[in-house]
């Protein structure tokens, strides 16, 4: 049987290569039973007014969209009435899945993970940009942006598994939840930890089970 093919989307202020060496334990744990591809978003963030960080350049700082489109930064929390960038990034993703794919599967941290989510709630519009069969969500949360209200109109029927930590001080457990609660069935997985990807003896089994229904005959 051919593992489940993933492509992997970071979270704000990451790209595809800082993603990658963050879930080196998920890589790991995943071994043989899934395939994971990294994706960067085409939206670059502005230098930090205190520079980078040891080891980074500007290039490792982006996003999948902008809630403060003047700043070009993004905060969770901000209930705004537009955005910027959203529609350059779903075009990078549906080029990705022409380029580099089929996936079976897409999986998204934080930032990543909310826009995950209204990938999904596209595929369920219809829109055949987007084909795949489930979807991870590791820290996601519903925009608060009032332009992306379109996504949480009807139950999202995608099969999902939802995982978030308790004590996560970026992205609260209760807003990974609510997100949940838009999907059809959702898995939950929670976890005591923080705002990270968590594969310890507890949860691996539970990743392993749910990507084990996607597998190739």
């Amino acid at each position: 049987m051919a593992p489940p093919r993933l492509l992997c989307l970071h979270g704000y202020r990451q790209q595809e290569r800082t993603f990658r060496q963050r879930t080196g334990a998920l890589r790991k744990a995943l071994k043989n039973r899934a395939q994971l591809l990294f994706l960067s978003s085409p939206l670059r963030l502005p230098p930090a007014p205190g520079g980078t960080q040891a080891g980074e350049t500007e290039e490792d700082a982006r996003g999948w969209w902008f809630s403060d489109p003047g700043e070009e930064s993004f905060n969770a929390l901000d209930h705004v009435e537009t955005s910027k960038g959203l529609e350059e990034s779903l075009e990078t993703v549906s080029k990705a899945m022409v380029e580099l794919g089929p996936f079976d599967g897409i999986l998204g941290f934080s930032q990543g993970a909310a826009f995950v989510s209204m990938i999904c709630a596209l595929k369920q519009q219809g829109d055949p940009r987007f084909q795949f069969d489930f979807a991870i969500l590791v820290a996601g949360f519903r925009s608060r942006c009032k332009q992306h209200d379109r996504f949480y109109q009807e139950p999202i029927a995608v099969p999902s598994l939802h995982v978030f930590g308790d004590t996560d001080q970026v992205i609260p457990g209760e807003m990974s939840q609510e997100l949940s609660t838009f999907f059809v069935d959702p898995v939950v997985l929670t976890h005591p930890g923080g705002h990270f990807v968590p594969v310890s003896a507890p949860q691996k089994p539970v990743y392993l089970e749910f990507l084990e229904k996607f597998q190739k005959k």
